[in-house]
């Protein structure tokens, strides 16, 4: 079973509850833990936020989701002058900025980031999923995985 989305939203932070809403709900459906949805949806905001803040002068950034083989993956596209550098560690406690990509790290299995100077930035996403005891989609993935051996 895959699942493939592809949102493009305004360069606006009114649009990051709906991405927010789109993709919580479909993981939700689907039979994943709150917990997960919950670190998959924070990793989400923060990557919607960066390509909100950084991603001009375009006026659009795109989401594109796939859930398959018990993996979510999004990749978050702007169309900005490309991330400069990813840090290493968190910023001092008086620093109101530069928390997001240490936050996106400690949430999701996989983080990656596709930077074009001048012509954009793209971060991957990817979480394992943990699914729920009745959820549908596990036991699909379990029969098919068991139907392999």
């Amino acid at each position: 079973m895959g699942i493939e989305f592809s949102l493009a939203m305004p360069r606006d932070a009114i649009g990051i509850p709906m991405v927010r809403r789109v993709v919580g709900d479909t993981l939700r459906s689907l039979g994943v833990t709150e917990e997960c949805v919950a670190d998959i949806l924070l990793a989400t905001s923060e990557a919607c936020a960066n390509a909100v803040r950084h991603g001009g002068p375009a006026k659009r950034y795109v989401i594109r989701g796939t859930i398959a083989n018990g993996r979510c993956e999004l990749r978050v596209s702007d169309r900005g002058n490309g991330l400069g550098t990813v840090p290493r560690r968190f910023p001092g406690g008086d620093v109101e900025n530069g928390r997001g990509i240490l936050i996106m790290r400690a949430v999701v299995d996989d983080i990656s980031f596709d930077i074009k100077p001048g012509r954009g930035t793209t971060v991957r996403l990817c979480k394992e999923l943990d699914w729920t005891d009745d959820s549908i989609a596990h036991h699909l993935t379990l029969d098919r995985q068991l139907a392999g051996v």
